[in-house]
């Protein structure tokens, strides 16, 4: 009979689950969420405006817009990579405008989760992002010794 440590899901220091398969479900969550955003934007543009051809165009132009932005500054294969704060400010205005889409076509509750969950998506991000904090002294520092001092 399997035991507590039998456990099919990798445990790292103290028991606690190993971060890659969390690491790799926000990720699918984040390519989801993208996906909405740009559905999202798609469906405001071809129910806003009054003639056909402008809700075609907000229709296809609205989230067209969108995925340059995207490739441009925050695929993680971006033509200009800026600064973290930067990818960050892109992200929100396109995973933002999908949030203020759904707003805009009257279902303000799906906006606000929308918008929660990319704002709990991108904080999970940058949580996996950032390195463990070093132990004071930093990585690799020798504890002083007699002959040191």
């Amino acid at each position: 009979m399997p035991g507590p440590t039998d456990s099919p899901i990798p445990r790292g220091p103290g028991g606690v689950p190993d971060g890659r398969r969390w690491y790799a479900a926000n990720e699918v969550l984040a390519f989801l969420l993208e996906l909405a955003a740009l559905g999202c934007l798609s469906w405001w543009g071809f129910t806003v405006g009054g003639h056909a051809a402008l809700r075609v165009l907000l229709g296809i132009g609205a989230p067209l817009v969108a995925v340059v932005l995207w490739a441009l500054f925050a695929a993680p294969k971006a033509r200009l990579r800026p600064r973290l704060p930067a990818v960050l400010a892109v992200k929100a205005v396109v995973l933002g405008s999908g949030a203020a889409a759904l707003y805009g076509v009257r279902h303000p509750v799906a906006a606000a989760a929308m918008a929660v969950a990319v704002v709990a998506n991108t904080a999970v991000a940058e949580a996996f992002r950032r390195p463990e904090a070093a132990p004071a002294g930093g990585v690799g520092a020798a504890a002083p010794s007699a002959a040191d001092g």
